[in-house]
């Protein structure tokens, strides 16, 4: 009897990088000549919550640029990253917010499932928490919903792990 393989799909991001990206990120930005006078405020919390505040739309476009690229640089993916419209805030600020995504969502497992299941691929989907294993016994069956899943943007970063 031929043994079972099987991967799991999940979307992680590294918060210690995260972390160091955005200290980066707070030094350019209070080097930085034309940021200077622009009271940029880089704040992050324990809930994954990303708050960026600047004196003027220009600053702040600048500042979410400078977290962008350091993220980027520090391997992160900027899919985890989901920023919202700029808003005003006090004193003539303007504030944008934006929240980093862990694991996956019941939806896109769904769509992962029926993207899967359209192959007529002799394998199994199953949806564990915030992850989804795929299973079956050919490995080439498993390397071609990979291959699937690589190709198909769900709007998160996605690694495919524990392959055996």
């Amino acid at each position: 009897m031929a043994k079972d393989n099987s991967f799991d799909i999940v979307s992680e991001i590294s918060m210690q990088e995260v972390d160091n990206a955005l200290n980066q990120a707070r030094q350019e930005a209070a080097t930085r000549y034309d940021l200077k006078a622009a009271d940029c405020l880089i704040e992050f919390d324990k809930v994954k919550q990303l708050t960026l505040t600047a004196g003027n739309d220009f600053a702040l476009k600048s500042l979410a640029d400078i977290v962008l690229t350091k993220l980027v640089r520090r391997g992160v993916d900027v899919k985890a990253l989901h920023l919202s419209t700029p808003e005003a805030a006090a004193g003539g600020h303007v504030r944008q917010t934006g929240q980093f995504i862990q694991g996956i969502s019941t939806d896109i497992g769904r769509d992962i499932n029926k993207l899967i299941k359209q192959t007529k691929l002799k394998i199994t989907v199953q949806i564990q928490g915030d992850q989804v294993r795929v299973g079956g016994k050919n490995k080439d069956d498993l390397q071609e919903a990979m291959r699937l899943v690589k190709e198909k943007d769900f709007g998160i970063p996605l690694q495919f792990t524990n392959f055996r």
